[in-house]
């Protein structure tokens, strides 16, 4: 089975949304910050991240339930640090959490062009699905149909992201 990770490409400079920026806490400018990525133990080896369009330094940063609060040292009074609210935290993808063999990220696997054993093109891939017991990847054919292909190995003979293609095996 294939394990995807939904971490978001922002793909006008390649860099990977882990987390949105919620509200402020307390007076000092900690900002509650709402983790979007199935690796948040990623936050405690950060030092800098970008929000929005901004290098930041993070100051200061603790787990609160599955948030964290964090303090950048850009920012150090509520009011200031409350305009950061609603952005989003990114990293390049060289910072990605590594994954492993047959591991990919959805936005790798978005956008492949997929095709049967005899190389017919079926379509694109649109969205991923979770479904608890294995992922299911929509594909739109040219002619509009969806077409539902579980993520399993018996059905999904080859991924190459590079190449831009996945080829499957269709269940009859």
């Amino acid at each position: 089975m294939t394990r995807l990770s939904p971490s978001v490409p922002n793909t006008s400079n390649e860099r990977i949304v882990i987390g949105r920026v919620g509200a402020a806490h307390g007076i000092r400018g900690d900002l509650r910050i709402i983790p979007l990525t199935d690796f948040p133990e990623r936050f405690a080896a950060l030092r800098e991240v970008m929000v929005g369009d901004e290098l930041l330094h993070i100051e200061s940063m603790k787990q609160q339930g599955k948030n964290f609060l964090m303090r950048f040292r850009e920012y150090t009074v509520r009011e200031a640090a409350q305009r950061l609210t609603g952005q989003l935290l990114t990293v390049t993808r060289a910072e990605a959490a590594p994954l492993d063999e047959g591991e990919y990220y959805v936005f790798d696997i978005v956008g492949l062009t997929v095709y049967d054993e005899e190389g017919h093109e079926l379509g694109t891939v649109e969205n991923v699905l979770k479904t608890g017991s294995n992922d299911v990847y929509v594909v739109r054919a040219e002619d509009g149909r969806e077409i539902l292909i579980p993520a399993l190995r018996a059905v999904v003979l080859a991924i190459d992201v590079p190449g831009g293609r996945m080829t499957v095996r269709l269940p009859n």
